[in-house]
């Protein structure tokens, strides 16, 4: 573990990059911090493909308007974290949404071991709680447009794109590159093809990761996580509709579980999103979706 010297920030939040290992792969985050001793740590889990810079300036928010010092990190062979060309990695969705975020809160509550300890989940960040190890050490987890969505959830027109994501040429390309090329074929980052493969197979099945079960994915403890569970859909979200999150939320029946559905008109804004919930555009949701 690496934890270089902080700089500090016009609003005196202390930014302190870290590197922490989950199994052999070097993950690289930062540490967000309020100047004075900070009440909760933490952990932001990234969604699919979405590199952990994009949290930056949700992560100043909970610092200096809510003294929580929060961890962002990358998941391995993506973003910060990558090592190698892309077509030599081995990751899965397995590796990212069990080990490197259980690797992550290991890190976070060993760091900060006598404050709270929260998860922050976007979209696949809070999906794969059930198969982590040691979740008691959780107080609070707050999952954002995290849901159980098969690609037939989708509304139209979004549904013939994301048709097109998991049966048309990307598959193909995934094949021939070794990766998928998501900014060639310009939708979005790129990503490791057992990612890639691993997230096809959960989205186009309608027992979603079942089949996985002692298999890729270890066998889950559904009733492992007893802490608060705060689940937020977001209403115009059309990758992870509402009714996929409160699927997913029936996947804690031993949680303390409030729900909350965001609304755009409510914030006088014209969209929010899936991605766009956690951008500075979408700042006036934060406090409720961490209230």
């Amino acid at each position: 573990m690496n934890k270089p010297s902080a700089r500090l920030e016009p609003n005196s939040v202390k930014v302190t990059p870290v590197t922490f290992l989950s199994g052999e792969h070097m993950l690289q985050g930062h540490l967000t911090a309020p100047a004075t001793k900070p009440d909760t740590i933490a952990v932001l889990n990234a969604a699919t493909g979405v590199p952990a810079r994009f949290y930056n300036a949700f992560a100043r928010w909970l610092a200096v308007e809510k003294n929580i010092v929060c961890l962002t990190y990358d998941y391995r062979d993506f973003g910060a974290s990558a090592r190698g060309p892309m077509r030599q990695s081995s990751a899965t969705m397995t590796d990212w949404a069990v080990h490197d975020q259980e690797a992550a809160r290991r890190y976070a509550a060993s760091s900060f071991p006598d404050i709270p300890l929260w998860v922050i989940g976007h979209s696949l960040g809070t999906l794969c709680l059930p198969f982590q190890q040691n979740l008691y050490s959780i107080d609070r987890v707050i999952a954002v447009a995290s849901g159980l969505v098969h690609v037939r959830d989708h509304p139209w027109p979004y549904q013939a794109l994301a048709r097109l994501f998991w049966f048309g040429p990307f598959p193909l390309a995934a094949s021939i590159f070794g990766y998928l090329p998501g900014k060639k074929l310009r939708v979005g980052t790129d990503l490791p093809k057992g990612v890639y493969w691993q997230w096809r197979r959960w989205c186009t099945r309608r027992d979603f990761f079942a089949r996985d079960f002692g298999n890729e994915l270890p066998f889950p403890d559904w009733m492992a996580l007893k802490c608060a569970i705060k689940f937020v859909a977001i209403a115009d979200d059309v990758m992870i509709p509402p009714a996929t999150v409160w699927r997913l939320m029936q996947c804690y029946p031993a949680a303390s579980k409030t729900q909350l559905a965001l609304q755009p008109q409510d914030y006088e804004l014209d969209k929010i999103g899936h991605i766009g919930v956690f951008s500075e555009r979408c700042s006036v949701t934060w406090n409720d979706i961490v209230a």
